[in-house]
């Protein structure tokens, strides 16, 4: 997602749903080394929770400030990005109905705000499924992401310290969310990961889904709502270094425009809101 050098497209497995189903509607990509389709994994039981915020709190109030910190600033990201990310319940508050939302917003000065919010020093684990229930906002320009960097960054610097999207979406693409990791020879345009088509071909805005990795020592394994569509594994990265060895941290943001996504224009609604159910964390 947001790193220090620019997303491009990421590099794209075939995954055996969207071969088996709607392959036309998948994301078109250059050539690359692929992930490897998904073992049977998505819906299998997870272990023990151990982590989880179910954001129950009152309308307006802030995120729980032992679980997530506000990471600020407008200064693109690395991604050419054009938000202002704040701390405000503006940007970020629960809505009283157990669910957090995250708003991207266009300001009164043309502007844009949003919030980027992670539980780094708070919460960190390796291994395990990581998992969340989210709607995701749409539209031209509209970048939300769930995701995970290693525990050592920044002191590690991207992408060396690995990086796990377990979800991510470009507005653009209604019908599509990616799911990618990052690391030393395969970061940015070169990372490694497939897409997932809409099973019914609708836009994942219309309603909440679970989006899931289900990650083990040697693998990698994401899902949604427990279809389990690609698997990478360290013989996936053509010798590269496998850096998913030690405990990540989770990020939920919302960008306004970078390379990626492109940026607004004159189709694109705001505010636009990221509601998020809940994230849950199980051991291995």
């Amino acid at each position: 997602m947001s790193r220090s050098t620019p997303h491009l497209r990421t590099r794209l497995a075939a995954s055996a749903v969207a071969a088996s189903a709607l392959a036309a509607l998948g994301f078109a990509a250059p050539q690359a080394a692929p992930a490897r389709p998904a073992e049977p994994a998505g819906d299998a039981a997870p272990g023990a929770l151990v982590w989880s915020d179910e954001f129950d709190g009152a309308a307006g109030s802030a995120p729980d400030p032992a679980n997530w910190n506000h990471e600020l600033g407008d200064h693109g990201w690395g991604n050419g990005e054009l938000q202002d990310y704040t701390g405000s319940r503006e940007n970020s508050a629960l809505d009283g109905a157990g669910n957090l939302v995250i708003t991207a917003r266009r300001e009164a000065d043309g502007g844009y705000t949003s919030a980027r919010m992670t539980t780094k020093d708070k919460f960190e684990q390796a291994y395990g499924r990581f998992e969340a229930r989210i709607r995701i906002p749409r539209g031209q320009g509209i970048w939300p992401a769930f995701w995970m960097l290693g525990g050592d960054f920044p002191e590690t610097p991207w992408p060396d310290s690995g990086e796990i999207d377990v979800m991510e979406n470009v507005g653009h693409e209604q019908s599509t969310v990616h799911g990618t990791v990052h690391g030393p020879g395969y970061s940015g345009g070169e990372g490694i990961g497939g897409s997932y088509p809409h099973p019914t071909g609708g836009a994942f805005a219309d309603d909440f889904h679970v989006y899931a990795v289900d990650w083990a020592p040697d693998s990698i394994t994401w899902s949604v709502d427990g279809v389990a569509y690609q698997t990478v594994t360290p013989a996936d990265l053509g010798g590269d270094r496998w850096v998913f060895d030690h405990p990540f941290f989770m990020i939920l943001n919302v960008a306004v425009g970078g390379q990626w996504p492109g940026y607004p224009d004159g189709t694109t609604e705001f505010p636009q809101r990221m509601t998020v159910d809940y994230v849950r964390v199980y051991a291995p």
